[in-house]
């Protein structure tokens, strides 16, 4: 597939009016820079969710060598204080 710099992108009549708001508002003044700001946002949310798995990754590399070494902790008692957090939480939000 070839790569041109001129590209021609149907956004379909729901982005057509939001883009359209966002430039009556001033705060763009091309629909270019709106798609660009969009496109900069997916962008910032593609690698934050790469970091967040490559954590995620090492997180479990980390849990599986704990294990490889007996290490473990009892299920029942790690959901109950789960539950107790939880509930901690909920209280202090009401």
């Amino acid at each position: 597939m070839s790569y041109s710099s001129d590209m021609n992108v149907n956004l379909g009549t729901v982005f057509d009016g939001f883009i359209a708001e966002l430039l009556k508002t001033g705060t763009y003044q091309t629909q270019s820079e709106v798609v660009r700001e969009g496109m900069r946002l997916l962008r910032e949310r593609e690698e934050l969710k790469q970091l967040r798995l490559a954590e995620l990754r090492k997180e479990i590399a980390i849990g599986s060598e704990q294990a490889d070494r007996g290490e473990f902790v009892d299920g029942k008692e790690t959901f109950a204080e789960i539950r107790r957090r939880s509930a901690g939480r909920k209280r202090g939000k009401g």
